[in-house]
């Protein structure tokens, strides 16, 4: 008895480590990740992809009002997993950061610096008493120095830089089909086409039209959304499916 009073101690206070060295809040973070849709990104040598699941939990609601993908500045995208409304704060501090160097430097932040200091604000809510940690992830993708960049930012604050990244539900067996198929050498599309092949690993039955795709490449190192029919024949080249025509 005494033993789960003590388990349960650990359990509220995100600055108490237990005796194993944990913060069961991260992790309960970690699982609220977990439990949204999932998002994918792809680094290629023309440019990242960024794909993200919109689940729906009614069919009356409009699919175009979930954000999954944002845009953080003319070639930053962040593709999301977890608490939506997470997300969005997130997302505006990465845009905030990202015009303070523009207005101060005149020159785009960098990918890596950007997905830092957004890591650096997650983390400060893994050590501060009455605050809770951010239950979402995030993939920061776009070009640096003419370079494909593409990053993850867990609960715990923890930057990781990946050739191709799943976050979400799902996620064993997306980055299983990704490990299996990435090919460092594949261009744009074959990323959109491996984007689309990998949430599809992930759910039972993917839709087309539930699935939001951005790129970004390296001649224009412009962010641009894929349109609902660019994205269906894309679906349908990998033999998908996507919506029935009635």
């Amino acid at each position: 008895m005494q033993g789960n009073q003590q388990q349960q101690a650990y359990d509220r206070g995100i600055t108490i480590f237990s005796p194993d060295g944990r913060l069961y809040q991260v992790e309960y973070a970690r699982e609220a990740v977990k439990r949204g849709s999932a998002s994918v990104g792809i680094r290629t040598p023309d440019g990242v992809v960024l794909a993200a699941d919109r689940q729906t939990r009614s069919p009356l609601i409009e699919e175009e009002s979930i954000e999954k993908i944002h845009e953080a500045d003319e070639h930053v995208g962040i593709a999301s997993a977890g608490h939506v409304a997470d997300a969005r704060q997130l997302v505006d501090f990465a845009r905030r950061n990202a015009q303070v160097e523009r207005l101060r430097y005149d020159e785009q932040i960098g990918i890596e610096a950007l997905s830092k200091e957004v890591t650096d604000h997650i983390q400060q809510y893994t050590q501060t008493g009455g605050a809770r940690p951010f239950g979402v992830a995030l993939l920061l993708g776009g070009i640096e120095d003419g370079e494909p960049r593409l990053f993850e930012a867990d609960p715990s604050g923890t930057p990781y830089e990946w050739q191709a990244v799943a976050i979400g539900g799902g996620r064993e067996d997306i980055q299983a089909h990704l490990e299996e198929e990435y090919s460092p050498e594949m261009d744009l599309d074959g990323g959109v086409t491996l984007a689309l092949e990998s949430l599809a690993v992930g759910t039972d039955e993917l839709e087309a039209g539930s699935v939001d795709i951005a790129t970004v490449d390296t001649e224009s190192e412009q962010l641009r959304s894929l349109s609902s029919e660019e994205v269906a024949d894309y679906a349908a080249e990998a033999d998908l499916g996507g919506e029935d025509d009635e």
